[in-house]
Protein backbone atom coordinates (compact mmCIF):
# COMPACT_ATOMS: atom_id res chain seq x y z
CA UNK A 1 0.00 0.00 0.00
CA UNK A 2 2.90 2.64 1.35
CA UNK A 3 4.68 1.92 -2.32
CA UNK A 4 1.29 2.24 -4.73
CA UNK A 5 1.63 5.72 -4.72
CA UNK A 6 5.32 6.23 -3.97
CA UNK A 7 7.55 8.38 -6.03
CA UNK A 8 10.10 6.36 -8.23
CA UNK A 9 13.51 7.18 -8.17
CA UNK A 10 13.96 5.68 -11.29
CA UNK A 11 11.50 8.19 -12.71
CA UNK A 12 13.85 11.06 -11.68
CA UNK A 13 14.87 12.72 -14.92
CA UNK A 14 11.46 13.28 -15.49
CA UNK A 15 11.27 16.10 -12.34
CA UNK A 16 12.56 19.92 -12.67
CA UNK A 17 16.08 19.96 -11.57
CA UNK A 18 15.39 21.83 -8.49
CA UNK A 19 12.86 18.90 -7.68
CA UNK A 20 15.76 16.30 -8.78
CA UNK A 21 18.07 18.19 -6.51
CA UNK A 22 16.37 18.38 -3.56
CA UNK A 23 15.37 14.61 -3.55
CA UNK A 24 18.91 13.57 -4.05
CA UNK A 25 19.70 15.76 -0.94
CA UNK A 26 16.98 14.48 0.92
CA UNK A 27 18.15 10.87 -0.16
CA UNK A 28 21.63 11.71 0.59
CA UNK A 29 20.77 13.02 4.43
CA UNK A 30 17.84 11.00 5.37
CA UNK A 31 18.43 7.97 4.16
CA UNK A 32 16.15 5.17 2.51
CA UNK A 33 13.97 3.95 4.54
CA UNK A 34 11.24 7.55 3.94
CA UNK A 35 8.83 7.52 0.93
CA UNK A 36 8.03 10.61 -0.94
CA UNK A 37 4.11 10.86 -2.33
CA UNK A 38 3.48 10.78 -5.69
CA UNK A 39 5.06 10.26 -8.95
CA UNK A 40 5.61 13.54 -9.37
CA UNK A 41 6.59 14.70 -5.68
CA UNK A 42 5.04 17.93 -4.23
CA UNK A 43 7.02 20.68 -2.90
CA UNK A 44 5.41 22.56 -0.14
CA UNK A 45 6.64 25.93 1.91
CA UNK A 46 3.27 27.10 3.18
CA UNK A 47 -0.17 26.24 5.00
CA UNK A 48 -3.36 27.54 5.14
CA UNK A 49 -6.91 26.03 6.19
CA UNK A 50 -7.56 23.98 3.19
CA UNK A 51 -4.44 24.89 1.18
CA UNK A 52 -0.81 23.88 0.29
CA UNK A 53 1.05 26.08 -1.33
CA UNK A 54 4.20 25.52 -3.53
CA UNK A 55 7.83 27.52 -3.83
CA UNK A 56 6.38 29.14 -7.13
CA UNK A 57 2.93 30.33 -5.70
CA UNK A 58 0.91 26.97 -6.88
CA UNK A 59 -2.12 25.80 -4.73
CA UNK A 60 -3.18 22.01 -3.96
CA UNK A 61 -6.30 21.45 -2.39
CA UNK A 62 -5.78 19.18 0.40
CA UNK A 63 -8.30 16.65 0.58
CA UNK A 64 -5.85 14.14 2.53
CA UNK A 65 -4.09 15.21 5.66
CA UNK A 66 -6.40 14.22 8.79
CA UNK A 67 -3.10 15.49 10.92
CA UNK A 68 -4.13 19.48 10.33
CA UNK A 69 -7.62 18.82 11.32
CA UNK A 70 -9.15 22.30 11.89
CA UNK A 71 -6.99 23.44 9.07
CA UNK A 72 -3.25 24.62 8.01
CA UNK A 73 -2.10 26.84 10.70
CA UNK A 74 -5.53 27.71 11.72
CA UNK A 75 -4.44 31.52 13.92
CA UNK A 76 -6.57 30.29 17.20
CA UNK A 77 -3.98 27.00 17.49
CA UNK A 78 -0.50 28.99 16.33
CA UNK A 79 -1.15 31.88 18.77
CA UNK A 80 -1.70 29.55 21.63
CA UNK A 81 1.21 28.00 20.74
CA UNK A 82 3.53 30.88 20.23
CA UNK A 83 1.81 32.81 23.71
CA UNK A 84 2.40 29.95 26.04
CA UNK A 85 6.11 28.70 24.20
CA UNK A 86 7.23 32.64 25.05
CA UNK A 87 6.18 32.09 28.29
CA UNK A 88 6.96 28.25 29.88
CA UNK A 89 7.80 24.62 28.54
CA UNK A 90 8.79 21.80 30.54
CA UNK A 91 7.49 18.71 31.70
CA UNK A 92 4.63 17.14 34.19
CA UNK A 93 7.13 16.37 37.56
CA UNK A 94 6.09 20.17 38.20
CA UNK A 95 2.86 21.23 38.90
CA UNK A 96 0.98 23.16 36.27
CA UNK A 97 -2.47 23.93 36.06
CA UNK A 98 -2.21 24.06 31.73
CA UNK A 99 -2.10 20.21 31.65
CA UNK A 100 -5.09 19.74 34.20
CA UNK A 101 -7.27 22.08 32.49
CA UNK A 102 -6.51 20.69 28.76
CA UNK A 103 -7.13 17.10 30.99
CA UNK A 104 -10.63 18.05 32.64
CA UNK A 105 -11.43 19.36 29.08
CA UNK A 106 -10.85 16.71 27.15
CA UNK A 107 -12.10 14.04 29.44
CA UNK A 108 -15.28 15.99 29.37
CA UNK A 109 -15.89 15.11 25.97
CA UNK A 110 -15.66 11.10 26.73
CA UNK A 111 -17.96 8.41 28.35
CA UNK A 112 -18.14 9.05 32.31
CA UNK A 113 -16.37 6.08 33.23
CA UNK A 114 -13.11 7.13 30.95
CA UNK A 115 -11.96 9.18 33.93
CA UNK A 116 -7.71 9.04 33.22
CA UNK A 117 -5.55 10.45 30.85
CA UNK A 118 -1.84 10.31 30.16
CA UNK A 119 -0.34 11.99 27.16
CA UNK A 120 2.51 11.39 24.89
CA UNK A 121 3.70 13.08 21.90
CA UNK A 122 2.66 10.33 19.01
CA UNK A 123 0.05 8.09 18.16
CA UNK A 124 2.66 5.18 18.22
CA UNK A 125 3.66 6.37 21.48
CA UNK A 126 0.08 6.19 22.84
CA UNK A 127 -0.65 2.80 20.92
CA UNK A 128 2.68 1.33 22.90
CA UNK A 129 1.41 2.68 26.51
CA UNK A 130 -2.23 1.21 25.79
CA UNK A 131 -0.50 -2.66 25.30
CA UNK A 132 1.03 -2.15 28.36
CA UNK A 133 -1.58 -1.08 30.18
CA UNK A 134 -3.44 -4.09 29.03
CA UNK A 135 -1.26 -6.27 29.76
CA UNK A 136 -1.02 -5.20 33.22
CA UNK A 137 -4.43 -5.30 33.83
CA UNK A 138 -5.37 -8.53 31.79
CA UNK A 139 -1.84 -10.54 32.88
CA UNK A 140 -2.16 -12.19 29.07
CA UNK A 141 0.01 -11.02 26.25
CA UNK A 142 -2.06 -11.79 23.26
CA UNK A 143 -3.62 -8.85 20.86
CA UNK A 144 -5.85 -8.97 18.29
CA UNK A 145 -5.86 -6.69 14.91
CA UNK A 146 -7.35 -6.62 11.05
CA UNK A 147 -5.46 -7.94 8.47
CA UNK A 148 -4.10 -4.92 7.20
CA UNK A 149 -4.11 -2.88 10.29
CA UNK A 150 -1.56 -0.03 10.99
CA UNK A 151 -1.14 0.96 14.67
CA UNK A 152 2.22 2.31 15.01
CA UNK A 153 6.01 2.77 14.36
CA UNK A 154 7.31 0.90 18.08
CA UNK A 155 8.95 -2.32 17.82
CA UNK A 156 5.81 -3.38 19.43
CA UNK A 157 3.79 -2.00 17.47
CA UNK A 158 4.89 -2.37 13.97
CA UNK A 159 4.40 -6.43 15.13
CA UNK A 160 1.11 -5.73 14.94
CA UNK A 161 0.89 -3.46 11.73
CA UNK A 162 0.54 -5.62 8.92
CA UNK A 163 -0.12 -2.70 6.05
CA UNK A 164 3.86 -2.12 7.07
CA UNK A 165 4.13 -5.25 4.26
CA UNK A 166 5.49 -8.31 4.18
CA UNK A 167 8.76 -7.57 5.63
CA UNK A 168 7.14 -7.14 8.77
CA UNK A 169 7.00 -10.06 10.63
CA UNK A 170 4.55 -10.41 13.07
CA UNK A 171 4.66 -11.15 16.71
CA UNK A 172 4.16 -14.85 17.42
CA UNK A 173 1.06 -13.04 20.15
CA UNK A 174 -0.54 -11.82 17.23
CA UNK A 175 -3.56 -13.01 15.73
CA UNK A 176 -5.46 -11.36 12.82
CA UNK A 177 -8.85 -11.23 11.77
CA UNK A 178 -10.69 -10.04 8.59
CA UNK A 179 -11.67 -6.20 8.22
CA UNK A 180 -15.78 -5.79 8.49
CA UNK A 181 -15.87 -5.41 4.87
CA UNK A 182 -19.56 -5.12 3.93
CA UNK A 183 -18.96 -5.11 -0.08
CA UNK A 184 -17.02 -8.05 0.05
CA UNK A 185 -18.62 -10.58 2.15
CA UNK A 186 -21.10 -12.65 1.62
CA UNK A 187 -24.06 -10.09 2.52
CA UNK A 188 -24.63 -11.74 5.90
CA UNK A 189 -24.50 -9.52 9.31
CA UNK A 190 -21.27 -7.26 9.37
CA UNK A 191 -21.25 -7.64 13.21
CA UNK A 192 -21.59 -11.65 13.45
CA UNK A 193 -18.94 -12.43 10.96
CA UNK A 194 -16.35 -9.64 12.69
CA UNK A 195 -17.74 -11.06 15.85
CA UNK A 196 -16.91 -14.63 14.84
CA UNK A 197 -13.60 -13.61 13.79
CA UNK A 198 -12.36 -12.29 16.83
CA UNK A 199 -13.58 -15.42 18.36
CA UNK A 200 -11.89 -17.68 16.72
CA UNK A 201 -9.04 -15.58 17.05
CA UNK A 202 -9.41 -15.65 20.82
CA UNK A 203 -9.47 -19.78 20.27
CA UNK A 204 -6.51 -19.83 18.37
CA UNK A 205 -4.81 -17.58 21.37
CA UNK A 206 -5.60 -20.30 24.01
CA UNK A 207 -5.02 -23.17 21.69
CA UNK A 208 -1.65 -22.00 22.00
CA UNK A 209 -1.25 -21.00 25.61
CA UNK A 210 -1.27 -17.36 24.79
CA UNK A 211 -3.96 -15.45 26.74
CA UNK A 212 -5.98 -12.64 25.50
CA UNK A 213 -4.75 -8.65 26.64
CA UNK A 214 -6.74 -6.79 23.78
CA UNK A 215 -8.64 -6.28 20.76
CA UNK A 216 -6.85 -3.24 18.77
CA UNK A 217 -8.80 -1.76 16.32
CA UNK A 218 -9.06 1.60 14.29
CA UNK A 219 -12.32 2.28 14.39
CA UNK A 220 -12.87 3.47 11.10
CA UNK A 221 -10.38 0.93 9.62
CA UNK A 222 -8.17 3.49 7.79
CA UNK A 223 -5.89 1.29 6.55
CA UNK A 224 -7.73 -1.69 5.71
CA UNK A 225 -10.06 0.17 3.67
CA UNK A 226 -12.45 2.24 5.39
CA UNK A 227 -15.28 0.17 7.01
CA UNK A 228 -17.65 2.13 8.73
CA UNK A 229 -20.92 0.54 8.50
CA UNK A 230 -23.29 -0.62 9.67
CA UNK A 231 -23.06 1.44 12.64
CA UNK A 232 -23.03 -0.55 15.99
CA UNK A 233 -21.33 -3.76 14.18
CA UNK A 234 -18.11 -3.57 16.91
CA UNK A 235 -20.50 -4.77 19.54
CA UNK A 236 -20.33 -8.27 19.93
CA UNK A 237 -16.62 -8.46 19.04
CA UNK A 238 -16.18 -6.14 22.38
CA UNK A 239 -18.21 -8.16 24.47
CA UNK A 240 -16.59 -11.43 23.11
CA UNK A 241 -12.68 -9.73 24.05
CA UNK A 242 -13.97 -8.46 27.24
CA UNK A 243 -15.43 -12.47 28.00
CA UNK A 244 -11.90 -13.67 27.53
CA UNK A 245 -10.47 -11.45 29.78
CA UNK A 246 -9.02 -8.48 27.22
CA UNK A 247 -9.55 -5.20 26.74
CA UNK A 248 -10.66 -2.86 24.06
CA UNK A 249 -8.45 -0.72 22.96
CA UNK A 250 -9.74 1.54 20.63
CA UNK A 251 -7.30 3.66 18.45
CA UNK A 252 -9.18 7.20 17.55
CA UNK A 253 -5.96 8.53 15.79
CA UNK A 254 -7.45 9.20 12.75
CA UNK A 255 -10.91 9.05 13.33
CA UNK A 256 -11.22 10.98 16.64
CA UNK A 257 -11.94 14.80 17.39
CA UNK A 258 -15.18 14.99 15.05
CA UNK A 259 -14.16 13.21 12.05
CA UNK A 260 -17.10 10.74 11.30
CA UNK A 261 -19.30 13.47 11.98
CA UNK A 262 -21.50 11.17 14.42
CA UNK A 263 -19.92 12.89 17.94
CA UNK A 264 -16.17 13.20 18.42
CA UNK A 265 -15.04 9.76 18.37
CA UNK A 266 -15.63 6.79 15.99
CA UNK A 267 -16.15 4.56 18.61
CA UNK A 268 -19.82 6.26 19.40
CA UNK A 269 -21.42 5.58 16.29
CA UNK A 270 -21.09 1.98 17.85
CA UNK A 271 -22.95 2.45 21.14
CA UNK A 272 -19.76 1.08 22.94
CA UNK A 273 -17.76 2.45 26.05
CA UNK A 274 -14.18 1.11 25.09
CA UNK A 275 -11.63 -0.07 27.77
CA UNK A 276 -8.72 2.76 26.29
CA UNK A 277 -8.98 5.04 23.77
CA UNK A 278 -5.67 6.46 21.99
CA UNK A 279 -5.65 9.25 20.24
CA UNK A 280 -2.68 11.49 18.15
CA UNK A 281 -2.49 13.05 14.80
CA UNK A 282 -5.83 15.84 15.23
CA UNK A 283 -5.05 16.38 18.61
CA UNK A 284 -2.49 19.12 17.91
CA UNK A 285 -3.25 19.97 14.58
CA UNK A 286 0.36 19.40 13.45
CA UNK A 287 1.81 19.62 16.92
CA UNK A 288 3.13 16.64 18.43
CA UNK A 289 0.60 15.93 20.94
CA UNK A 290 -0.79 12.51 21.62
CA UNK A 291 -2.59 10.58 24.30
CA UNK A 292 -4.38 7.68 25.97
CA UNK A 293 -7.79 7.98 28.08
CA UNK A 294 -8.65 4.74 29.89
CA UNK A 295 -10.85 3.19 32.41
CA UNK A 296 -9.43 4.27 36.18
CA UNK A 297 -9.80 0.60 37.16
CA UNK A 298 -7.63 -0.56 34.12
CA UNK A 299 -4.69 1.58 34.50
CA UNK A 300 -4.54 0.89 38.31
CA UNK A 301 -2.17 -1.67 38.31
CA UNK A 302 0.12 -0.24 35.71
CA UNK A 303 0.38 3.04 37.82
CA UNK A 304 0.67 1.04 41.09
CA UNK A 305 3.47 -0.98 39.52
CA UNK A 306 5.42 0.89 37.29
CA UNK A 307 5.51 5.00 36.79
CA UNK A 308 5.49 6.34 33.20
CA UNK A 309 7.20 9.48 32.23
CA UNK A 310 7.61 11.40 28.95
CA UNK A 311 9.68 14.63 28.79
CA UNK A 312 7.37 16.25 26.65
CA UNK A 313 4.09 14.22 27.05
CA UNK A 314 1.89 16.56 28.71
CA UNK A 315 4.20 19.70 28.84
CA UNK A 316 2.61 23.47 28.91
CA UNK A 317 2.88 24.10 25.28
CA UNK A 318 1.29 20.93 24.14
CA UNK A 319 -1.71 21.35 26.90
CA UNK A 320 -2.14 24.24 25.04
CA UNK A 321 -2.62 23.83 22.19
CA UNK A 322 -4.67 20.84 22.97
CA UNK A 323 -6.93 23.43 24.29
CA UNK A 324 -6.76 25.78 21.63
CA UNK A 325 -8.04 22.90 18.91
CA UNK A 326 -10.33 21.72 21.19
CA UNK A 327 -11.67 25.44 21.35
CA UNK A 328 -11.92 25.62 17.66
CA UNK A 329 -14.06 22.54 17.57
CA UNK A 330 -16.94 23.90 19.59
CA UNK A 331 -16.50 27.44 17.86
CA UNK A 332 -16.68 26.87 14.45
CA UNK A 333 -19.03 23.96 14.74
CA UNK A 334 -16.14 21.28 13.26
CA UNK A 335 -18.43 17.94 13.96
CA UNK A 336 -21.61 19.11 12.39
CA UNK A 337 -19.30 20.57 9.41
CA UNK A 338 -18.06 17.26 8.70
CA UNK A 339 -21.57 15.53 9.30
CA UNK A 340 -23.29 17.77 6.69
CA UNK A 341 -20.21 18.19 4.36
CA UNK A 342 -19.25 14.57 4.38
CA UNK A 343 -22.52 13.83 3.92
CA UNK A 344 -22.53 16.07 0.50
CA UNK A 345 -19.45 14.97 -0.82
CA UNK A 346 -20.42 11.69 -0.36
CA UNK A 347 -23.41 11.98 -2.63
CA UNK A 348 -21.85 13.95 -5.13
CA UNK A 349 -19.55 10.48 -5.27
CA UNK A 350 -22.31 8.28 -5.71
CA UNK A 351 -23.32 10.86 -8.82
CA UNK A 352 -19.99 9.94 -10.37
CA UNK A 353 -20.49 6.35 -9.86
CA UNK A 354 -23.70 6.22 -11.79
CA UNK A 355 -21.10 7.39 -14.80
CA UNK A 356 -18.28 5.74 -14.01
CA UNK A 357 -18.71 1.77 -13.45
CA UNK A 358 -14.59 1.74 -11.74
CA UNK A 359 -16.02 3.30 -8.55
CA UNK A 360 -17.16 -0.29 -6.91
CA UNK A 361 -18.24 0.96 -3.82
CA UNK A 362 -18.47 4.58 -1.65
CA UNK A 363 -17.97 3.91 2.20
CA UNK A 364 -17.17 5.65 5.45
CA UNK A 365 -18.49 8.55 7.76
CA UNK A 366 -18.44 12.00 7.55
CA UNK A 367 -15.26 13.70 6.46
CA UNK A 368 -13.59 10.10 5.91
CA UNK A 369 -14.79 8.04 3.25
CA UNK A 370 -12.97 5.26 0.71
CA UNK A 371 -13.72 4.96 -2.66
CA UNK A 372 -13.38 1.09 -4.02
CA UNK A 373 -12.02 1.20 -7.39
CA UNK A 374 -12.74 -1.79 -9.57
CA UNK A 375 -11.94 -3.45 -12.84
CA UNK A 376 -15.07 -4.60 -13.25
CA UNK A 377 -18.24 -3.82 -10.49
CA UNK A 378 -19.77 -7.65 -11.39
CA UNK A 379 -16.17 -9.31 -10.47
CA UNK A 380 -15.51 -6.60 -8.11
CA UNK A 381 -12.00 -7.36 -9.10
CA UNK A 382 -9.80 -4.63 -7.59
CA UNK A 383 -7.72 -1.88 -9.38
CA UNK A 384 -5.09 -0.49 -8.01
CA UNK A 385 -3.38 0.69 -10.96
CA UNK A 386 -6.38 2.85 -11.82
CA UNK A 387 -6.26 4.11 -8.38
CA UNK A 388 -2.70 5.11 -8.43
CA UNK A 389 -3.51 7.01 -11.31
CA UNK A 390 -6.28 8.42 -10.43
CA UNK A 391 -4.14 9.80 -7.23
CA UNK A 392 -1.53 10.89 -9.53
CA UNK A 393 -4.00 12.69 -12.17
CA UNK A 394 -5.48 14.60 -8.87
CA UNK A 395 -2.00 15.40 -7.79
CA UNK A 396 -1.17 16.86 -11.30
CA UNK A 397 -4.02 18.85 -11.37
CA UNK A 398 -3.21 19.91 -7.72
CA UNK A 399 -5.95 18.00 -5.59
CA UNK A 400 -4.29 15.78 -3.11
CA UNK A 401 -5.89 12.17 -1.78
CA UNK A 402 -4.61 8.87 -1.44
CA UNK A 403 -5.12 5.30 -1.11
CA UNK A 404 -5.85 2.60 0.89
CA UNK A 405 -6.48 -1.36 1.43
CA UNK A 406 -4.58 -4.37 0.79
CA UNK A 407 -4.41 -4.03 -2.44
CA UNK A 408 -4.33 -0.20 -2.50
CA UNK A 409 -7.43 -0.22 -4.58
CA UNK A 410 -9.81 2.47 -1.88
CA UNK A 411 -9.11 6.66 -2.46
CA UNK A 412 -8.59 7.62 0.51
CA UNK A 413 -10.28 10.69 1.29
CA UNK A 414 -10.29 12.79 4.62
CA UNK A 415 -9.42 16.51 4.17
CA UNK A 416 -8.85 18.94 7.33
CA UNK A 417 -12.25 19.26 8.94
CA UNK A 418 -12.69 22.94 7.77
CA UNK A 419 -13.75 21.56 4.34
CA UNK A 420 -16.51 23.03 2.30
CA UNK A 421 -18.99 22.36 0.36
CA UNK A 422 -17.19 24.45 -2.37
CA UNK A 423 -14.17 23.08 -1.58
CA UNK A 424 -15.84 19.32 -2.45
CA UNK A 425 -17.21 20.82 -5.81
CA UNK A 426 -13.71 21.69 -6.90
CA UNK A 427 -12.45 18.01 -5.72
CA UNK A 428 -15.87 16.26 -7.45
CA UNK A 429 -14.87 17.91 -10.35
CA UNK A 430 -11.11 17.29 -10.70
CA UNK A 431 -11.97 14.11 -10.10
CA UNK A 432 -14.89 13.75 -12.72
CA UNK A 433 -11.98 15.31 -15.31
CA UNK A 434 -9.56 12.73 -14.36
CA UNK A 435 -11.58 9.70 -14.79
CA UNK A 436 -12.88 10.54 -17.76
CA UNK A 437 -9.65 11.24 -19.36
CA UNK A 438 -8.64 7.66 -17.91
CA UNK A 439 -12.13 5.90 -19.12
Amino acid sequence: MTMINAYDPDAASALPARDRDLIARRQRLLGPAYRLFYANPVHLVRGEGVWLHGPDGERYLDVYNNVASVGHCHPHVVAALAAQAAVLNTHTRYLHEGVLDYAERLLGHFPDALGNVIFTCTGSEANDLALRVARAHSGGTGVIVTRFAYHGVTASLAELSPSLGPAMTLGPHVRTVAAPDGYRGDGGDVGAAFEAEVRAAIDDLRANGIAPAALLVDTIFSSDGVFAEPAGFLAGAVAAIREAGGLFIADEVQPGFGRTGAGMWGFSRHGITPDIVTLGKPMGNGHPLAGMVARPEVLERFGREMRYFNTFGGNPVSAAVGMAVLDVIAREGIVANARDVGAYLTAGLRKLAERYPVIGDIRGAGLFVGVELVRDPGTRQPAPEMAAAVVNGLRDRRVLISAAGPEANVLKIRPPLVFSTENADLFLATLDEVLDTLS
